[in-house]
């Protein structure tokens, strides 16, 4: 799945003609951990249960049209390589910018957790 077919999916929602915004989440592996580490790669696993009770609550919110996301789950990542898209459509900025946001930080902070992998250090 990439972003591109996220967003024209989204636009066959029956209720898109209410969207007047579709925000998009690239996250991708950087080459650096937050602490400033060398990465050298990325493992997610998901809580699909957890992901997908996210985003029916997320879904319910005022002036939302639908949220879509996917996880490259399961399988070592590189830097550069896409981690999560999210896809949010609704009627007004103040709504998506929000619904992106608060889905964000909940997915990552309650339905996936993350590998990093460092180089060796000489």
């Amino acid at each position: 799945m990439n972003i591109v077919k996220m967003m024209d999916k989204i636009k066959q929602h029956p209720d898109y003609h209410k969207a007047g915004m579709i925000l998009c989440h690239n996250g991708v592996v950087r080459a650096t951990s937050r602490d400033g580490d060398e990465v050298t790669g990325l493992k997610v696993v998901v809580d699909h249960n957890r992901l997908d009770q996210i985003l029916t609550e997320q879904r319910k919110r005022p002036g939302i049209v639908d949220i879509l996301i996917h996880i490259n789950e399961g399988k070592t990542l590189g830097i550069g390589d896409d981690v999560m898209f999210i896809v949010v459509a609704g009627d007004i900025r103040e709504n998506v910018l929000e619904s992106l946001t608060d889905t964000l930080n909940l997915v990552k902070a309650e339905a996936t957790s993350k590998t990093q992998f460092f180089a060796e250090r000489p």
